[in-house]
This record gives C-alpha cells, sequence and structure tokens, in this order.
C-alpha cells in the first residue's frame, strides 16, 4: 500500500443512540475484541517439536533456512538470527558506531532504540519526529548535526516505514551511516523495494505482539558482505569461523535456536497473506473513521508500503473533553481493547534525562505521546469486528466531543 491509500471515499458511521457502556449502556461489541493477537498454529508447533525431537536444539540448519528466507523476503543480501530485537540493534551498531560518537536518533518510539546508543558509549542526539508519519524528521535531524555526528538511526515506527529518500539524502550530504530499526515493519517496503535493501544495517524483532513472531527473537540485515561476517563473529564470542575456541574479537552470546527458527520460518510463510489482512482491515478502519471529527487516522509515508504493526490513531484533544487514557477506558468499556505506544517521549524517560544532560524539547514527540491511541488491526480480526472497532470510537467520540 502506498501513497494512494490515503485516498478514501469517506464513510458515515451512525454511533450506536444507546449512553456509552460505561455510564450503564450495553457495550458496541458483545465480546471483548483485542488490540493483538498472538497465537501459534499448527504449522508453527509441528516446526518445533520436530526440531524438539531431532535433538539439535542451538543455532544450526534451522536458522540457516531461516536467515536465507527472511533476507529473501525484506530485499537484502544477508540476514542474522539474534536472540531479540533489542540484541539486534547492539550487534548493528557495535560495528559502525563508536564510543564517543553523537547518533541521530528519533525522540518518538521504543527506547531501545536510543538506550543501545547509550550502551555503545555513543552520544543520542535526539531529533523530532514527523507529525503525520511518527517517524524521524531528516529536516530537524540536519538541523541537530554536530562535528562528532557519524549515524542516523531511523525507525520504521508502527510498521510505517520512515522517509527513506530523505533520510539518506541527509546521510549522502553529511557522511553519515545509517542504521534503521524495523522491529515493526517485517515485509514493509520503500518505492516498491523491501526495507532491508537500505542503509548500513536493519534490525528486525520477533517478539510475541509483532507481525511475526518467534517467541522472542530478533534479525540484521544488511547488503555489506565484510558487516556481515563481522556481525556473526560478535554474535559467537567472536570466535573465529571453523576454529572453535579460538576467539578473535570480544563478543557475545546472542545466538538464535532453532527451535525458534522453526517457529519464525512458518510464521514467516504465513505472513505474506496475514499483512494483506492487516491493510485491508487497515483501509477500512480509515475509510470508516474518514469523517469522525476528532480522529486523525494513519498517514502511510509517501511511496510506502505500510504493514500496520499498529493502527496508530491521534486524537484531537482540543476537540475532546477527556485525555487519551480516558477515551481508551471508554472503548474498554465498549468491549474494544487499545494500547498506549508510547506515553513518553524517549527523551523524557527518567534514565535519559539522567544519562543526556543536553536534551532539547520535542514538541511533536511530546504532542504524540499525549494523543496516539492503537487500535485492533490484527490478521484474526472478523469484518464484523473490525465494524464494532470504527463504531466504539465513532460512539465514544461523540459523547466526548467537546
Amino acid at each position: 500500500m502506498g501513497a494512494t491509500s490515503t485516498k478514501r471515499q469517506p464513510v458515515n458511521i451512525a454511533p450506536p443512540a444507546s449512553r456509552l457502556a460505561a455510564e450503564g449502556g450495553v457495550p458496541v461489541s458483545p465480546e471483548m475484541i483485542p488490540v493483538v493477537s498472538a497465537r501459534l498454529g499448527e504449522s508453527e508447533i509441528s516446526a518445533a517439536v520436530e526440531v524438539l525431537r531431532s535433538g539439535q536444539l542451538r543455532q544450526g540448519r534451522k536458522c540457516a533456512e531461516f536467515e536465507r528466507e527472511f533476507a529473501a523476503a525484506t530485499g537484502a543480501e544477508f540476514a542474522l538470527t539474534t536472540c531479540n530485537g533489542t540484541t539486534a540493534l547492539q550487534l548493528a551498531y557495535e560495528p559502525i558506531i563508536g564510543p564517543g560518537d553523537d547518533v541521530l536518533c528519533p525522540a518518538f518510539g521504543f527506547i531501545a532504540t536510543a538506550s543501545m546508543i547509550l550502551a555503545r558509549g555513543a552520544r543520542p542526539i535526539f531529533c523530532d519526529v514527523d507529525a503525520r508519519t511518527f517517524n524521524i524528521d531528516a529536516a530537524d535531524a540536519q538541523r541537530r548535526i554536530t562535528p562528532r555526528t557519524t549515524a542516523v538511526v531511523a525507525t520504521h515506527l508502527y510498521g510505517n516505514p520512515a522517509d527513506i529518500d530523505a533520510v539518506e539524502g541527509l546521510a549522502d550530504r553529511c557522511g553519515l551511516s545509517v542504521i534503521y530499526d524495523a522491529a515493526q515493519s517485517h515485509l514493509a517496503t520503500y518505492r516498491g523495494r523491501g526495507i532491508g535493501a537500505f542503509g548500513h544495517a536493519v534490525t528486525y524483532s520477533f517478539y510475541p505482539t509483532k507481525n511475526m513472531t518467534t517467541g522472542e527473537g530478533g534479525m540484521v540485515t544488511t547488503n555489506d558482505g565484510e558487516l556481515a561476517q563481522r556481525l556473526a563473529l560478535l554474535r559467537d564470542h567472536g570466535m573465529a569461523p571453523g576454529q572453535r575456541y579460538h576467539h578473535v574479537a570480544l563478543g557475545y552470546n546472542y545466538r538464535l535456536t532453532d527451535v525458534a527458527a522453526a517457529i519464525g520460518l512458518a510464521q514467516l510463510r504465513l505472513l505474506p497473506e496475514r499483512t494483506a489482512k492487516r491493510r485491508a482491515n487497515a483501509e477500512r478502519l480509515s475509510r470508516l473513521l474518514a469523517q469522525c471529527p476528532t480522529v486523525i487516522t494513519p498517514v502511510p509515508t509517501e511511496g510506502a508500503g505500510h504493514v500496520y504493526h499498529q493502527y496508530a490513531i491521534r486524537l484531537r484533544l482540543d476537540r475532546l473533553r477527556c485525555d487519551r487514557d480516558e477515551f481508551a477506558r471508554l472503548l474498554t468499556a465498549e468491549n474494544v481493547g487499545s494500547a498506549t505506544h508510547y506515553p513518553r517521549a524517549i527523551s523524557d524517560q527518567p534514565i535519559i534525562t539522567e544519562l543526556v544532560a543536553d536534551r532539547a524539547p520535542m514538541p511533536v514527540s511530546e504532542q504524540l505521546a499525549r494523543e496516539v491511541l492503537c487500535l485492533p488491526v490484527h490478521h484474526d480480526l472478523t469484518d464484523d469486528q473490525v465494524q464494532r472497532i470504527a463504531e466504539a470510537v465513532a460512539r465514544v467520540a461523540e459523547a466526548m466531543i467537546a
């Protein structure tokens, strides 16, 4: 789904006439509609059992197969499994970022993007984000470059790719390395190519709530063969390939197991169909909510294929007589789940304020932290449930309009 997906025909929803369920009315949905669906089917269970029965549990053939298929699916030449998404970031950062470097990164998203910069001994230089796409604002990032800036990290947040042209244009002009945090964006595309095809390295997470899962797990993709070799070395205690107990670098044990890789392979093969369902659900929600005056629906980056890890709306709080948390509570009473990702800008996290002294205000990120609410969009939703989600949002919005 590219930029044309934002051209929608408005569809009116007549909110149910009954009172809000929180005030004693009948809920819009007869059962709770969960915001995520994290379950494994028989294909994943059978794949895991097959490995368990083989006795070959460590990183091995299944991990190698998973790496090959994931690289192909994301447009990358090389892929390396890791034990989770945070270690994927740490592995990607280590050969590219050095202690004392300044690294541009978004102020809105999950803390690991920035905390692993600090763990490397570098300094995150927070940049504000685009209010429409939630991703790093390359123009703002350029204004924050220092003499010690060596890299830019861009997150593809909620499944929506960053403006890669703008990010890589900035990097080319200023001689910066580029790392993408794609923890939430499996199978996303940009200008018709998989997002694994861009930058020096791209990192992914397979946490249970992601669009695909291995339970815990991660991946780093790259098109640089030398970098791939370095990452493989660091992932396995710095042990030289084919030379057991011969350690040539300070490394870690960030390996994935073949059990997890088998689950990941099964999930990866289901992912195209599930991604299409997420996109269809998101497009329908956006049509149904187009005329809701207090809601801003997600906007895909121009030229990008959004994969909707989250369907993240913005609430126009200046038009409502409740805050985001109260809106979410009222949705819960209507039996519609929601989630807040993220209630605080990364630059405002307590540990960040302790460790990064010269932070600048991030007005857009701080505003999004108050306004963003994520609605169910996952592949297990029925058409009736999608309709009820939109009806519940419309009912609460109508009741709370200022």
